[in-house]
């Protein structure tokens, strides 16, 4: 028979959980499943930027109009190649 047992549990410093289930008995061995809600309330741990983060971060395109029209018949004479 399997048993569940429902914890929440704050994270130490370190990255560690500790968890008391005084139901359990010493040497039992037992299998812990750790989710983490990412919808909740935000971690104390920093988080890896977002996609939106890292778009943002890259420089600004400085190229004018005619610049911009250039690399586009560029790429357009490129996928006419493509078929040949």
């Amino acid at each position: 028979m399997v048993v569940a047992l429902r914890r929440t549990a704050t994270v130490l410093p370190g990255s560690r959980i500790e968890v008391t289930a005084p139901e359990l008995p010493e040497g039992a061995v037992v299998e812990l499943i750790v989710l983490r809600d990412l919808l909740g309330a935000p971690s104390a741990a920093p988080s890896a930027p977002s996609v939106v983060d890292y778009i943002e971060s890259l420089p600004r395109d400085r190229h004018t109009s005619a610049e911009w029209d250039g690399i586009m018949h560029e790429l357009a004479e490129d996928k006419l190649s493509w078929d040949r």
